[in-house]
């Protein structure tokens, strides 16, 4: 699925690696403790949490190149 360089696919020169954190931690963690009613949040969730936005970020990438745009629209989510 992942190149060589560990960039998302077709993603030449993109900045994104694959191990990079996506999601601000802060919020998560601020999040589940609210709306858990005060669970802690380990920190593994971070990278486990990042992967599934990424999975959905290139399916979203995929279903606008199939339609030929350049822009990722919150259709290409759903």
């Amino acid at each position: 699925m992942t190149d060589q360089n560990n960039t998302h696919p077709g993603a030449e020169g993109s900045e994104g690696k694959e191990g990079e954190v996506l999601v601000v931690a802060s919020k998560t963690k601020d999040y589940i403790r609210s709306a858990s009613g005060g669970m802690n949040t380990s920190a593994a969730v971070m990278k486990v949490l990042s992967d599934k936005v990424r999975e959905l970020c290139n399916q979203a990438i995929a279903r606008a190149k199939d339609d030929k745009r350049k822009t990722v629209m919150e259709k290409d989510f759903i």
